[in-house]
Order: structure tokens, then sequence, then C-alpha cells
């Protein structure tokens, strides 16, 4: 495992997810990952702040370069809030709270993006369009309603087990009802 392998890995599977989620420009892309198992480890046990970089560094570099809005999930130590931009978090008017992630309190990975970010927030939750759960991070709680599991032809990154959703508008009505073709 290198960082090359790590971000071409991240990479791959935020595009395959903006493609098959269909993701608009503005949409918010949440990413819980655990570095311990990416490193082979068990969550939470082998914190590593230098893959926690890579991750974030090629979350942030996708998302800014197709107009996409990231989103990093901390651990349950932090009761899984999230870091996002300030801007972004007043916008949307999402609850900011108070503290700031480290590797092992929040996760590598959004310890590392409250550092690259500008203008970091931390907010109790969010929203998201879509998501990627690396490492079995339990992302759920902030996508938006409905969410669709996405299969790929790969299903992981570094050893860690990759889950992706996107989410789709919730059908209503019933027998009579017309739904448009997205």
């Amino acid at each position: 495992m290198d960082k090359q392998s790590v971000q071409e890995e991240m990479y791959n599977a935020l595009a395959y997810l903006a493609k098959e989620g269909h993701l608009e420009p503005g949409a918010e892309i949440v990413l819980g990952c655990s570095t311990s198992e990416i490193c082979g480890g068990r969550i939470g046990k082998q914190s590593a702040p230098e893959v926690g970089e890579w991750v974030a560094e090629a979350m942030l570099t996708f998302c800014r370069s197709n107009g996409f809005q990231p989103v990093f999930q901390c651990c349950e130590h932090l009761n899984r809030s999230l870091v996002i931009d300030k801007e972004e978090a007043i916008r949307k008017n999402y609850t900011r709270v108070c503290a700031i992630p480290q590797p092992k309190a929040g996760g590598s990975v959004p310890a590392a993006a409250w550092k690259m970010l500008k203008n970091p927030a931390l907010v109790m939750n969010v929203a998201a369009d879509a998501g990627l759960d690396v490492g079995d991070t339990l992302i759920g709680m902030h996508l938006k309603s409905v969410a669709v599991p996405l299969r790929a032809d790969f299903s992981s990154v570094g050893a860690a087990h990759l889950v992706m959703a996107y989410t789709r508008l919730p059908f209503i009505g019933g027998s009579r009802a017309v739904y448009t073709e997205a």
C-alpha cells in the first residue's frame, strides 16, 4: 500500500459514485473512513495519520475539480460529527459543534481534512447526496432519504471494505402516480 494506490482507489470510487449516482454540481459527498482498516488493522486500533492525509487529499482534489462539497465523518468519539467547509455549513444551516478532530479522537481523515480546508467547521449532522464508507464506519445517518446502495466491480480501498450509496427522491403517490425519469 502506498500513497498513489490509495489515492487512485479513492479517486476511482468517487468517480464511479458520481457517475452512477448522477450527482449534480454542489452535491455533498460524505466520507467515513478508517485508516486502520485501510492498513489491514481493526477499526479504531491503528490510526494512520499519513494515510488520513492521502485520503483527505484525494477526496478534496476530486470534489474541488468536479464541483462537489466534501464532508468528512468523524468517529464515535466525536459522536460522528462532520468536518465541512464553514461556508457550506452556514449556507445549509447545519448545527455547528465545538471540537477539533484528532487522529485518535475524530479520526485521521477528518483531522487531516480539518488542516487542509481553508475555513473548516464541525457540524452535528448533514443530509448528504451520496457517500463512501471505507472500513464500515456507518455513514448512513448522514445520507438523505432514500439511500440506494451502489455496487461496483471493486470493493475496497487498501484492505478496507468499501460501501457506496447515493440518494434519490422518495416516490410518493400510488398506482396513479407518474414519476419523472430522473
